[in-house]
């Protein structure tokens, strides 16, 4: 196995989060779990857009309602964060299967015009329900406390976003390179042909939606904590753009490249903060550059010129474990 290959370089990026909170300061804390967020929005919606094919603009919308939904349970009804977050999951996942209902019937553009809408309703409602969530002005969230373990709350809840990113990486890697993630594709690369194979197109879309609803509602739980605020601004068409820059860099149709386009995505964003003008400006050129020149992203230049950067859809079958008759046969099987 190459010394520069996929399964290396992440096991050293692992080792170094691990390392982080000991040799940074609060701000470069902050940024390192920013990004661990963004790792889990870039997972859900390459698994969404990437691996499943649909065009899709609501992922922004359930990163807020994931946070909302978290923060308001605790503001409310005095939930206590550990309880919060899981529920503010859900009701995330929940929204991201009742979208997945449409888009039976719409695809493409349709689709994304359909997730547009329901994400600009999201958050017309962010803004104006002042009863629930407080109005456009946003609210306080409370802070979690880690006690009675011994580390302070940056740094405990930079272990806690490391965690649940780790966690949702293994379990995303492990959906695509099974028969799960083979049937994505087959309804990415055609509706039609995936159904003639016995695929079941609803359900299949229904989960995809509901992984990005997931992954969402995680993130959005941690950001609540990571800025102790939740208002509207967060989560606008902008926030959708940061998004899909990100599996646009990293590579649409890859784990790997999720978890690269965060960071780099984050990191550009943060050294160009002080510079307004000058971080619109190259945040659109980067995306320029990559979709004209780099349309695989940096996982795909990896790829092409360094040996251990595949990432195949499905383990290879064992020699001998089937006739090729037998494949041929279970072959329909095992897409459905």
């Amino acid at each position: 196995m190459p010394m520069f290959c996929r399964r290396n370089v992440l096991s050293g990026l692992f080792i170094l989060a691990l390392g982080v909170p000991a040799f940074s300061n609060a701000y470069q804390l902050f940024v390192a779990n920013l990004i661990l967020i963004y790792v889990l929005l870039a997972i859900g919606l390459n698994v969404l857009v990437g691996y499943a094919g649909q065009l899709a603009f609501a992922n922004a919308a359930m990163f807020g309602i994931g946070a909302y939904a978290t923060a308001l349970l605790q503001v409310h009804l005095s939930w206590p964060f550990y309880f919060a977050f899981p529920a503010g999951t859900l009701i995330a996942m929940a929204v991201g299967l009742l979208i997945s209902l449409p888009a039976l019937r719409l695809s493409g553009l349709y689709l994304a015009l359909s997730t547009l809408a329901f994400a600009q309703f999201t958050q017309w409602v962010f803004s104006h329900w002042d009863n629930l969530t407080f109005g456009a002005g946003g609210f306080k969230s409370p802070p979690i406390s880690f006690a009675p373990l011994p580390v302070s709350k940056p740094v405990g809840l930079y272990y806690l976003s490391l965690i649940v990113a780790t966690c949702v990486t293994l379990f995303a890697q492990n959906v695509v390179a099974s028969r799960i993630g083979r049937a994505f594709v087959s309804i990415r690369d055609g509706d039609v042909a995936a159904q003639s194979l016995g695929i079941d197109l609803l359900g299949h879309k229904a989960l995809a939606f509901g992984i990005s609803g997931f992954t969402a509602g995680l993130a959005g739980g941690l950001y609540s904590q990571l800025l102790n605020f939740v208002s509207p601004e967060g989560f606008d068409l902008f926030q959708m753009v940061i998004q899909k820059a990100t599996i646009v860099v990293g590579g649409l149709g890859s784990i790997t490249g999720s978890v690269l386009g965060a960071g780099a995505i984050i990191i550009i964003l943060e050294l160009l903060r002080e510079a307004k003008g000058a971080q619109e400006i190259v945040f659109g050129g980067v995306l320029i550059l990559f979709v004209t020149f780099f349309r695989r992203g940096i996982v795909g230049s990896l790829q092409q010129h360094f040996r251990g950067w595949d990432e195949p859809l499905h383990s290879a079958r064992p020699i001998g474990s089937a006739l090729p008759s037998q494949v041929r046969l279970g072959e329909k099987e095992s897409l459905s």
